[in-house]
């Protein structure tokens, strides 16, 4: 393995949405993560090619029916040798599968125990179901998103799954790490995707409190309210996006829309924010949006074609940063953040399902039981074939 954190062993039981997030962030980064899978995969009522559980990639995967004896021993077996433990399960079901903290911090006392749910640990929700939309609409993220005559729009699953979430359970499980080589002493790391909403949410909380945000969608300069800070349509159904905030770059803005010349509103008045909006709007739409690209080029306007997906792939600026990696006829996007002299690499493809068990468990020091050690047909590529190992 390479990366900075080459030598950090992770065991991540299977879920969904931020853990396996989270788990590929780390082996990208050099960790070890040997994922507990299940005796059946959790699914959403979706078949999926395993070539593009781009979340599984550089991982190792042992299966194991941990609500058997045997299998709750063999994963106590590896936390032994293990730095991080993550899981995604509701509060309560590792602690009634006798994986709880207590059981494992007894095994490995310098472990960092990293939980992730929506609600958290504790409170009136705690057991409650949700996904990443339940979890931003409690949090006020939701409301403050989408257009003004409408109903909020629904970011993805950005912000709860991975801003608020894996990405709080990354900073979390690290920093425990951090303490632990000093302490030897492991800990419990709480991370709930409301918590990181929050968190997210804490600039604009801060203008709202101030007085500086009003609480209704495109009200402001940063919702898509401002006329320099939001999304236009070109002629050809094509979009861009504007974000003119500083003087010079609102001046930059309107020289290319060909009014800088003209009688117009402070920047800054939002009473005249409509109608300004409604003018830049109606100009944008005279021209496809390679046309407006050519026009704002070099300029500090700050104008940028919103593209699809699709269009990725061939976008100069990420090319020739190296964006993407091709892992197995898969374009995969390539490892982040950067490092200079420890880089990240992608391990390998996702893993499949049970795969390389034996090799994974020798590594790690560990027999695999007798008993236990569940061998199950897994689908790959829409085939049955028993796991290897």
């Amino acid at each position: 393995m390479s990366g900075p954190l080459a030598g950090l062993r992770v065991l991540e039981m299977e879920a969904i949405g931020p853990v396996p997030w989270a788990g590929m962030m780390l082996s990208d980064m050099g960790a070890d993560v040997l994922r507990i899978d299940r005796p059946e995969a959790p699914h959403m009522g979706l078949r999926r090619d395993e070539r593009f559980q781009f979340n599984a990639r550089g991982k190792r995967s042992v299966l194991a029916d941990v609500k058997t004896p045997e299998g709750r021993d063999l994963v106590l077996d590896l936390l032994q040798r293990a730095d991080v433990l993550l899981e995604g399960l509701r509060p309560g079901v590792m602690e009634r599968l006798g994986l709880g903290p207590d059981a494992c911090l007894a095994r490995n006392p310098a472990l960092v125990y990293g939980r992730m749910t929506g609600w958290g640990q504790t409170g009136p929700l705690a057991q409650a179901v949700g996904h990443d939309i339940n979890y931003i609409a409690a949090t006020g993220a939701l409301h403050a998103i989408g257009p003004a005559e409408g109903p909020p729009t629904v970011p993805l699953n950005l912000v709860g799954d991975f801003g608020g979430g894996g990405m709080l359970l990354l900073v979390g499980v690290l920093a425990g790490v951090i303490e632990a080589k000093s302490s030897r002493k492991g800990q419990v790391v709480d991370a709930a995707m409301v918590d990181g909403s929050l968190a997210l949410l804490a600039p604009i909380l801060g203008q709202w409190q101030a007085g500086e945000w009003t609480d209704r969608r495109q009200a402001n300069w940063l919702d898509g309210g401002a006329p320099f800070y939001g999304t236009y349509a070109a002629l050809d159904g094509k979009h861009l996006a504007v974000g003119a905030i500083e003087p010079r770059f609102y001046a930059a803005l309107l020289n290319g829309l060909g009014i800088h010349g003209e009688q117009l509103p402070r920047q800054h008045d939002k009473e005249a924010w409509p109608a300004l909006r409604e003018r830049f709007a109606s100009i944008f739409r005279q021209h496809p949006r390679e046309h407006w690209m050519a026009v704002f080029e070099g300029t500090e306007a700050c104008v940028s074609p919103i593209l699809s997906l699709a269009e990725l792939a061939v976008q100069p600026h990420l090319a020739a940063r190296g964006n993407f990696v091709e892992v197995a006829g898969t374009m995969h996007p390539a490892p982040a953040p950067r490092f200079s002299r420890t880089p990240s690499r992608i391990a390998g493809g996702p893993v499949v399902r049970g795969a390389g068990s034996e090799a994974a468990l020798a590594d790690w020091g560990v027999q695999a039981p007798a008993k236990g050690a569940v061998r199950v047909p897994v689908r790959v590529y829409g085939k049955e074939r028993p796991p290897r190992g």
